[in-house]
């Protein structure tokens, strides 16, 4: 009987053994686990307008803005899914017009301070009245929004939107903290329940995001996210190759990222997207108030060369506002004026309009010099080569750096201006009413109004049927490309370079980048 103890005894040691040199085997012969930065810096050459959602209505402010706070729903990282934001649920009424969020209830400021139902109505309506550049985003939609209790918001919309869950995943529909002040837009810091806190912030040199220590969702991979302001894409590329910065984000030349394709210690990634170039034309200024000169215009570009020429294919011609490979695209310009450039059709229509090689039409082009990289000048520099192989069309190029050129655009002082777009919410909808909706589209200078226009974007808002929404898109397409208040120019992808030890970068169809996803190995 004793023997038979000891036996087991035996045995058990045995197996505890073996085990326990199994375990130090395992340990001994795993590679070491990587160290985590707790710093990363970002690099562009882009510039912050007002860290105010109210106001902002710009690609890399509502990037910032996207990191610094959150709304009620959010797209899942690289991808077009939406999940729960600071909502943890939604119902819907079953006519669509009324929404219903209910919140999540542990939802803190950066200064600790909890978010409650009526931070998110206080923030909407705050919208409401200030009455910014992306207020259509609210005012277009919603009629009105109530706490029903501190965790629960009800939406009830003007006219039903069967897309306003995307609509409310954009920065208007952020709260922000109690700071922000009611009436006037705030260059402010306070920010908003996102996964960092603004910490420094010095205009146009750089911008230093900490952690939230109150974030409810996921901890931030990176501690601190820098991201630093340069004046053009050569220096960019410098602070890139030195060592200085992580991540080049918008924007280096096309040139810029074939050479660093070569370079073992950077990854170069290309980003699908729907990001599209376009001219703005106000239709209320001589001499492009003459819709002959606007067709013109239009037919007298060549797109292709453009994209070969100055983004070395990076780029494709677009001859719609709505991207290609979206549904509802209609190629509406190439069908009226052909790929282009169309030099016979551009003569016929100045003639018309009164013009000729001894009098020329004189137009002014507009860009800003860095905002969307370094090859603005190139394009707007091609554009006038194009325009004036008509043999009776002068242009006159002029610049403005971003925030004068956004203040140009909002007070209707140039005639034609470059620009770009990037989605705020994925569907036709959103390439189109932002652009021609009457009171929507103040932001662009253009002046344009059609109530026809107007009456189709909202016949197209309610609809359910994606099939009948896209017929009242081709005609709206149809209506843009006869009217020209927009020529489209050109489609492309997003490119980002960063070193080979970034990890982390999940950039989806929204086109903007998730700092608290990105990390860096340092061993």
């Amino acid at each position: 009987m004793v023997w038979d103890l000891n036996k087991k005894i035996i045995i058990v040691l045995a197996l505890l053994i073996v085990i326990a040199l199994g375990v130090l085997i395992y340990v001994f012969t795993q590679p070491p686990q990587p160290v985590l930065a707790e710093r990363i810096v970002i690099g562009v050459t882009d510039k912050v307008t007002d860290l105010d959602p109210s106001n902002a209505y710009d690609f890399f402010t509502w990037e910032i803005l996207t990191n610094i706070m959150e709304g009620l729903v959010k797209y899942k990282p690289g991808t077009d899914e939406l999940v729960p934001g600071i909502a943890e649920s939604w119902t819907v009424s079953e006519d669509g017009a009324v929404w219903t969020f209910k919140l999540k209830q542990n939802v803190s400021f950066c200064d600790g301070k909890r978010l409650t139902a009526e931070d998110v109505v206080r923030s909407v309506k705050r919208v409401m009245s200030i009455n910014g550049d992306p207020a259509w985003l609210v005012t277009d939609f919603v009629a009105n929004v109530t706490a029903l209790d501190d965790y629960t918001v009800r939406f009830e919309l003007a006219t039903p939107a069967a897309f306003f869950l995307a609509v409310a995943a954009t920065p208007p529909y952020f709260p922000v903290h109690p700071s922000y002040p009611e009436e006037i837009v705030s260059d402010a810091t306070w920010g908003g329940a996102g996964p960092y806190c603004i910490a420094e912030f010095k205009r146009d040199e750089y911008i230093v995001l900490r952690e939230n220590p109150y974030y409810h969702g996921e901890k931030p991979k990176t501690k601190e996210i820098v991201v630093k302001f340069y004046r053009d894409a050569t220096s960019l590329r410098l602070a890139l190759e030195n060592g200085e910065v992580d991540i080049a984000w918008r924007t280096l030349r096309p040139q810029d990222y074939v050479d660093l394709q070569k370079k073992p210690n950077f990854v170069v990634e290309s980003i699908p997207g729907t990001f599209i170039r376009y001219i703005i034309v106000n239709v209320k200024m001589s001499p492009v108030d003459n819709v002959l000169v606007r067709k013109a215009i239009a037919a007298a570009i060549n797109r292709t060369e453009i994209a070969s020429t100055v983004f070395y294919n990076t780029m494709s011609p677009l001859y719609s506002l709505v991207p290609a490979g979206m549904w509802g695209h209609v190629e509406a310009f190439k069908e009226a004026y052909g790929p282009g450039p169309n030099i016979t059709l551009a003569r016929e229509l100045l003639t018309q309009a009164g013009f000729s090689e001894e009098n020329k039409l004189v137009i002014e082009l507009w860009y800003t010099p860095t905002h969307y990289g370094d090859t603005e000048a190139d394009v707007a520099t091609l554009l006038k080569t194009q325009l004036e192989a008509t043999g009776m069309i002068t242009v006159q190029l002029r610049s403005a750096e971003w925030s004068t050129y956004v203040d140009n655009a909002r007070n209707n002082r140039m005639m034609l201006s470059l620009f770009g777009w990037y989605p705020d919410y994925i569907d036709p909808d959103d390439f189109l009413t932002p652009f021609l909706m009457t009171g929507a589209n103040k932001w662009t200078g253009s002046q344009y109004s059609n109530p026809r226009v107007d009456e189709l974007l909202n016949q197209a808002q309610v609809l359910v049927n994606q099939s009948g929404r896209a017929e009242l898109y081709r005609e709206v397409q149809a209506i843009l490309a006869q009217e020209v208040p927009f020529i489209p120019l050109l489609q492309g992808n997003l490119i980002i370079v960063y070193s080979s030890n970034v990890h982390g970068i999940l950039i989806g169809p929204p086109m903007l980048m998730p700092y608290y996803t990105i990390y860096k190995t340092t061993s």
